[in-house]
């Protein structure tokens, strides 16, 4: 199943950074990147979010705000955030539902895959990229900084 070019599932979960997040809050303001992951803590992960993190202001630069998204709940990402210095929100999907609408839960390990969604202002999925396994790390934050560079032009 792919999003591409179709509106992104709208969502509301509560994030690390005490607040919920309303997806469609962003439309008509910022491309959102989508990073969904299968667990804080583990060894890919711990390498994906603070890349990801480490390049927000490349991200704010190209009007695009990055949330990363998994099964955690609130206290576990505040914990995760605070020990590897991970800035960006992350989104505590506990029951799988916007893993399972953006086509990404494994539901046999009650986790979600490894992915990213770009949505554009206008909450179109303008880029997907979902890992054959959880444990690859393929699309690294500049691929999809140049993604996100090329639908501003």
């Amino acid at each position: 199943m792919s999003l591409l070019g179709q509106p992104a599932p709208d969502f509301t979960l509560p994030s690390s950074s005490g607040q919920s997040v309303t997806l469609s809050s962003f439309r008509g303001e910022k491309a959102v990147v989508l990073v969904f992951y299968p667990l804080d803590f583990s060894p890919v992960c711990s390498m994906q979010l603070p890349e990801y993190s480490g390049r927000q202001d490349d991200f704010t630069d190209a009007g695009a705000v990055v949330l990363g998204i998994n099964r955690d709940s609130v206290h576990a990402h505040k914990a995760w955030a605070a020990e590897y210095g991970i800035e960006v929100p992350l989104l505590a999907d506990m029951n799988l539902n916007v893993a399972r609408q953006y086509g990404v839960a494994i539901d046999d390990r009650g986790i979600s895959g490894r992915a990213v969604f770009l949505i554009d202002r206008q909450g179109v999925v303008r880029y997907e990229h979902v890992e054959a396994t959880p444990g690859e790390y393929t699309v690294r934050p500049e691929q999809v900084l140049e993604q996100l560079r090329a639908l501003r032009n």
